[in-house]
């Protein structure tokens, strides 16, 4: 297996890298940027926000709230990291649809039209941690209602903030651009967190 000697090989050295995500998603991403990782729950927090907080204080807070909950756990050599992603449009935040009804509406709400997905990341150490965050700005094509349904049922995205996936059917038929990161959009903002993991050597 190939390794990367510089920043990688470096982190792997000296910490244990824990992702605390049970997305699939989120656990390949990791994986292609080349780290090892082991994979622990956060345990079904209330991922309710102050309401006071605005959309990226907000992917913040949840990111620290789900690493607070595993702190306790952890040994020096290990770095936790945990995320949230959102899905912003005209200011409101677009959450993971309940049901088919919901799913199907959010994406209408998103035709033809730009939203921001922003993820708010903490990597958390023995006795440091960092908070930051990304936003990648995404335009809709206007979608039909036969795109929309056939999406829905097919791809069945409820575990998804926007109730879409880019990597998938309606990313590829319906995405006229984006600025930022793609990675980001699917859920974990890789360039940041590579640069960010730089700051515990």
């Amino acid at each position: 297996m190939v390794k990367h000697t510089g920043l990688i090989e470096k982190i792997e050295k000296k910490y244990q890298i824990v992702l605390a995500s049970q997305s699939k998603r989120r656990q390949q991403l990791l994986s292609d940027l080349g780290f090892s990782f082991t994979i622990v729950d956060t345990l079904d927090i209330d991922e309710s926000a102050p309401n006071n907080l605005n959309y990226i204080e907000t992917a913040e807070y949840i990111a620290h709230k789900k690493a607070s909950t595993i702190k306790d756990k952890i040994s020096k050599n290990q770095l936790v990291i945990t995320c949230d992603t959102i899905v912003v449009h005209n200011n409101k935040i677009i959450g993971k649809p309940k049901n088919r009804d919901e799913a199907v509406m959010f994406l209408k709400t998103l035709s033809d039209s730009k939203h921001e997905v922003v993820s708010g990341v903490c990597i958390l150490g023995y006795d440091k941690y960092k908070l930051f965050h990304d936003i990648t700005t995404v335009w809709f094509d206007k979608l039909t209602d036969s795109d929309i349904n056939y999406y829905v049922d097919k791809y069945k995205p409820y575990d998804k903030a926007g109730a879409y996936g880019i990597q998938e059917w309606v990313g590829m038929v319906g995405i006229l651009k984006i600025e930022g990161s793609y990675f980001n959009v699917m859920g974990l903002p890789t360039q940041k967190i590579y640069k960010e993991l730089a700051e515990f050597l």
